[in-house]
């Protein structure tokens, strides 16, 4: 569901965009933005982002992921039990 168009776009903070780091994924991408490189927390660290004329109203949280694909250990041949 969008945000109400009377609503101005959501951002956390705009103070942060000083410290170009952000933990707040679902701030929304202004244009005052563009140009710069930000440091969005993705639940583990901060990944660094280019702000782009592209990516006007989106938001930060989209261009990474927060969980890893999970892989199913391969058994080696050798590993048998003998019991």
């Amino acid at each position: 569901m969008s945000r109400a168009k009377w609503k101005s776009p959501y951002f956390n903070n705009l103070n942060e965009i000083k410290k170009y780091e952000t933990y707040s994924r679902s701030s929304t991408i202004l244009p005052i933005m563009v140009g710069t490189i930000l440091k969005v927390h993705n639940g583990k660290i901060l990944n660094k982002i280019n702000i782009t004329e592209k990516m006007l109203g989106r938001k930060l949280g989209e261009f990474f992921l927060t969980r890893k694909k999970f892989n199913y250990k391969k058994k080696i041949n050798g590993s048998k039990s003998k019991f």
